[in-house]
């Protein structure tokens, strides 16, 4: 009767505290809505699109979160797709006058930048301004500045033109410390995902490609600063040797790099003058959310180009994750392109790819998925911040790929790391393990040993397996004999600018590139741009364990990239599929 009566009593509490968050959430999701409703404004006579360059930028917005929304606590973050909306939106609407540009402390991958930039650029084509201010630029947000009419920097702020750096973080001397060595099986002399776990310091091959796309990379930003700034390229690199951001705020001035040191009271006074308003009238300043959500002036028609947005590692399915906000998931991204392939209206689809790789086994379903799409419509590729190894394996049967100069891929190459634990559980925890068997390898991945001879050459064999089938792939994506694509494989890094010269990208180009070529070969003059999957709502991050929670994100900013990424290792360890096809875990390029 007791056990009966805490059962019952167990279930009735069971039942009001369900009832009491399923309240709670809906109470937060009408608040939201209202909130929502609000989110946007509409764009006013005589505006300025002023544009915070503060945070992150992220691939794609998402639906806002109300609970940050309410309580003011959300991290500033660039939408890039809501971000190059905008700026279209804006170089047509006759309300918008000019923007402003608001440098800080800005957090985004090359390509990334690049691309925006590219669209500030656009901009500018359609006859109006452009004026930058910070207190202090980071050489980001400066590269994104560079493109304004003209540049304000505080007469005491601070800017980095200080070149470019990669500085990994290597974990073995930890991994020692603890008792646990990783066993690592990999194909190719550049793979170098692998290093944090079993070097203290960069392979020659390691160091010989990061200074390689280091310096495709550095040279491309200084290429597209020098023609902004018009100066010399050599001259501006010859700047990074000598000015720091701990220069006095004058030499920026004299070396061309900033227009003019003031205040931003004295900033607003220059925007007021270019408004044409009087010393007392105010200025109208609107957003990118809000441009975003204008009126669309385009035409809309049936025939549809999908794209596609595929960026974060990939993996199987939806697990713990600790590094990555968002994942491509192969069992969700094919039943979305078995859906675009079976919807008429739409024509062909641009695949978005923002991924270091991931999952091997999760790349090739992802792949066969793409073939099965490509057979009954065109697939562009367009390829963002990085598309490589895995994310170099899901792009390479496309129709056509387009990269940007700055974007990291290739990486074509397979690794496997199994920790072994053994020293920790038996020498440091007092463990111990014994074993009775019925076969030879039946007790293959025990934690109470390390891999043997047998099972090394096994792994060793799987993983040259894996190798074979991915340098295959891309033979046949590319057109290429096989060899050909080994010699340029290795697991080297490139950037889009190196790619092009090698035959891994067909052109580089942005988003809309891709779109016009996908246009193109399906032979649709008029079209409408749709964006897929669609966003998912709030709630679901709460229930969803692959995307990072409130306490998460706020440890990264607190701690730093470095420090987050020591503090999730044990925890990535636990989570990744054994075999990998993906990027150097994080070039940490500064």
């Amino acid at each position: 009767m007791k056990d009966f009566l805490k059962y019952v009593c167990a279930t009735i509490v069971g039942i009001i505290l369900t009832s009491i968050i399923m309240t709670v959430i809906c109470i937060v999701s009408m608040a939201g809505m209202m909130a929502s409703e609000n989110m946007s404004q509409p764009v006013k006579d005589n505006s300025i699109l002023r544009i915070k360059l503060q945070g992150i930028i992220s691939e794609k917005g998402g639906e806002q979160n109300p609970l940050t929304t309410l309580l003011g606590d959300e991290m500033e973050e660039i939408a890039l797709d809501n971000a190059l909306d905008a700026l279209k939106k804006a170089a047509k609407n006759d309300k918008v006058k000019g923007i402003y540009l608001e440098g800080g402390i800005l957090s985004s991958t090359p390509a990334e930048l690049q691309e925006l930039r590219q669209g500030l650029v656009e901009f500018k084509k359609s006859g109006k301004w452009i004026v930058a201010y910070a207190d202090q630029y980071t050489r980001g947000a400066y590269y994104l500045c560079s493109t304004a009419d003209k540049v304000y920097m505080n007469p005491i702020g601070m800017l980095d033109w200080s070149g470019m750096a990669s500085q990994p973080i290597f974990y073995k001397g930890l991994l020692e410390k603890v008792g646990v060595k990783m066993q690592v099986f990999k194909v190719g002399t550049y793979k170098s995902a692998v290093e944090p776990y079993i070097c203290d310091k960069m392979s020659d091959a390691n160091r010989e490609q990061v200074t390689s796309f280091l310096g495709s990379i550095w040279g491309n930003m200084l290429k597209d600063v020098a023609k902004s700034r018009k100066m010399e390229v050599g001259a501006l690199n010859a700047l990074a040797d000598t000015l720091t951001p701990l220069s006095p705020a004058e030499a920026f001035v004299k070396n061309g790099l900033v227009d003019k040191l003031c205040y931003k009271s004295e900033v607003k006074e220059a925007l007021k003058k270019r408004m044409d308003l009087k010393e007392d009238d105010k200025l109208t300043f609107t957003t990118l959310n809000d441009v975003a959500h204008s009126e669309d002036l385009n035409e809309k028609v049936d025939d549809e180009i999908a794209v596609y947005y595929a960026y974060g590692e990939i993996s199987d399915d939806r697990i713990s994750g600790f590094s990555q906000e968002h994942v491509i998931t192969a069992k969700e991204m094919s039943y979305d392109l078995q859906k675009l392939a079976n919807d008429k209206d739409v024509k062909a689809v641009v695949i978005r790819v923002n991924s270091p790789g991931g999952s091997a086994y999760a790349s090739e379903q992802i792949w066969h998925e793409i073939e099965l799409l490509k057979a009954q419509k065109p697939v562009v590729v367009s390829m963002g911040g990085m598309a490589a190894s895995g994310g170099y394996y899901i792009s390479c049967g496309a129709n056509k790929i387009f990269a940007e100069p700055t974007t990291l891929t290739g990486s074509i190459g397979i690794f496997g790391m199994f920790p072994d634990p053994s020293e920790l559980l038996t020498k440091k925890l007092g463990l111990s393990f014994d074993v009775v068997k019925t076969n030879a390898l039946s007790d293959f991945g025990s934690n109470g040993r390390p891999l043997n001879e047998t099972e090394c050459n096994l792994l060793q064999a799987y993983i040259n397996q894996g190798y074979e089938l991915f340098t295959g792939r891309v033979a046949q994506g590319r057109g290429m004999a096989q060899d050909s694509v080994k010699a340029i494989a290795e697991g080297r890094v490139w950037t889009g600018e190196q790619a092009l010269k090698i035959g891994l990208v067909d052109k580089l180009g942005n988003l809309d590139d891709a779109v016009k070529a996908a246009a193109k070969i399906a032979k649709v003059e008029k079209y409408t741009i749709s964006q897929y999957p669609d966003a998912k709502p709030w709630y679901a991050g709460l229930l969803d364990k692959s995307t990072n929670d409130y306490m998460e994100s706020h440890i990264r900013a607190l701690m730093g990239d470095e420090y987050y990424s020591a503090f999730g290792l044990i925890r990535n360890l636990k989570n990744q599929d054994p075999i990998q096809a993906r990027i150097p875990f994080d070039p940490n390029i500064k």
